[in-house]
């Protein structure tokens, strides 16, 4: 089998085999880029193996491409990289590993191409095509890589206890690429995991949480998390999920398994977004289920409160997984504590108050929170759920319509806490903070609209019920107010 025609339309193959022929060495392209190739998938990362230098390999195709092409080395490595226009290519000599039982820092030496493929994780990332000028383009497949391709199966090139044994971290990767293609894990590779998962944790939580990420970004993450459940990966790395799976019955009434619904919301949410913080909203949407879960003689089960118990747990669960802890975190501890609110106006009733305070708490995150909400609404009754989405249109057609009307994302009071200290001449107290959020409520209510004249008013109304009493006037702190605005 020959690529050469597949190949001849990036340049960079070309001025790469007239490097190595000028250096005497033997070059190859190996790896996800042959493999993308072959599954007419996109691929901008190009890795080339060469019997040699990689490093003087990289020096030399830099310098047939101009004095703005940088080469970056990593020579703890062996390894130098260099960028141009959209594609990443990496240099790397042939070589050969051998590996600790207690690490996964590889003793590394020379090797040959056959060295080098082996050492690879899966057959279909072990493919090689030459670019050298005698055999240029032709496909070296010494693992049967194109047939795994073609049968949709992921394995090892060597045995999986070989190959697992010396880097664990291959065990999230053959789930995450089954995952993002579609793919089986081969038997005796899917045994291999569920047998040494527990070499998992030799692996920094980075890595593992990087694997984790695009399991969640691929186009199905439910089939991703099912084969990590299925291996025991999951109650390695993430037990706090694996919590919700299981049904309990008790006088003959059960309740739904919160894991594999959700897993649904998540597929759900994919089939919406590729917003990697709203797919993690929706895996801990429910998390803290099986915390608040309690049996009522004619309720049945009941999980209340666990919408706030979930953004309680969220923090900690984003820190030990090694997740961001800023705004990211902050919208899906948001999106956890609210997705329930949406979905009660649509089975409850609908009143302006509600909805503002959905969108007043929501702020930018409403779109993101309806999708959500919309997800969330599982059941094998298509009758039931049809009538939950009829509803759920009509409340997101009124928020949309307030939020036209009284612009209440991400609104703050006109009357702030300054200007309530100025006007009674107080310093921060809890008498102050009473006064403020008198205001808010007073207007998320819908009582006084969100005009300064209205609600200095209404301050000075429930500041009488305090018996303070103003010492400016309005004039006065309309100028401060005003002084308060940012300069722009």
């Amino acid at each position: 089998m020959n690529f050469k025609e597949n190949i001849a339309n990036e340049p960079i193959f070309d001025i790469i085999a007239r490097s190595a022929t000028e250096l005497g060495l033997e070059a190859y392209v190996i790896g996800g880029y042959v493999r993308d190739l072959i599954l007419k998938r996109p691929n901008k990362d190009i890795d080339v193996v060469c019997l040699g230098s990689g490093i003087g390999l990289a020096e030399r195709v830099a310098s047939k491409l101009g004095d703005k092409v940088h080469v970056s080395f990593f020579k703890n490595f062996g390894t130098a990289q260099i960028k141009i226009d959209d594609l990443e290519v990496e240099f790397v000599g042939a070589r050969k590993e051998s590996y600790r039982l207690e690490s996964r820092k590889p003793l590394v030496e020379d090797g040959t191409l056959e060295d080098d493929q082996q050492r690879r994780d899966f057959t279909i990332n072990a493919l090689g095509i030459s670019l050298n000028i005698n055999d240029f383009g032709q496909l070296i497949d010494p693992f049967d890589g194109v047939a795994d391709i073609q049968k949709k199966i992921i394995r090892t090139p060597l045995s999986p206890e070989i190959t697992f044994s010396d880097d664990p971290l291959r065990m999230m990767r053959a789930i995450r690429f089954a995952s993002q293609l579609g793919f089986d894990i081969e038997g005796t590779t899917f045994d291999a995991i569920a047998a040494m998962k527990d070499r998992i944790s030799i692996v920094s939580q980075e890595r593992i949480t990087e694997e984790l990420n695009k399991i969640v970004l691929s186009r199905t993450p439910s089939y991703g998390f099912k084969l990590l459940f299925y291996t025991g990966l999951l109650q390695i790395i993430f037990p706090e999920f694996c919590e919700l799976q299981g049904v309990e019955t008790q006088d003959g009434k059960g309740h739904k398994d919160n894991f594999y619904h959700t897993l649904q919301v998540l597929d759900n949410v994919a089939v919406k977004s590729n917003d990697l913080w709203l797919r993690w909203a929706a895996i801990l949407h429910d998390i803290a289920k099986p915390a608040t879960k309690r049996f009522h003689p004619k309720a049945g089960w009941t999980f209340h409160g666990h919408e706030e118990l979930g953004a309680k747990m969220t923090p900690g669960i984003f820190r030990k997984l090694k997740l961001p802890l800023d705004a990211k975190m902050k919208m899906v501890k948001n999106l956890v504590r609210l997705h329930l609110r949406p979905i009660a106006l649509a089975k409850e009733g609908v009143t302006d108050s509600a909805l503002r305070r959905v969108l007043f708490e929501a702020g930018n995150d409403i779109e993101y929170l309806m999708i959500l909400c919309r997800a969330d609404i599982t059941s094998k009754d298509m009758n039931k759920v049809k009538r939950y989405l009829s509803n759920f249109d009509k409340v997101e057609e009124m928020l949309i319509e307030l939020e036209a009307k009284d612009k209440l994302r991400n609104f703050q009071p006109v009357i702030t806490g300054e200007i309530i200290m100025e006007v009674f001449a107080l310093k921060p107290s809890r008498e102050v903070g009473d006064i403020k959020v008198a205001i808010r409520e007073a207007i998320l209510d819908g009582i006084i609209p969100n005009d300064f004249d209205i609600a200095y008013d209404f301050m000075l109304a429930e500041g009488e019920k305090l018996n303070f009493k103003p010492v400016k006037s309005k004039e006065q702190i309309k100028e401060f107010a005003h002084s308060l605005e940012p300069k722009s």
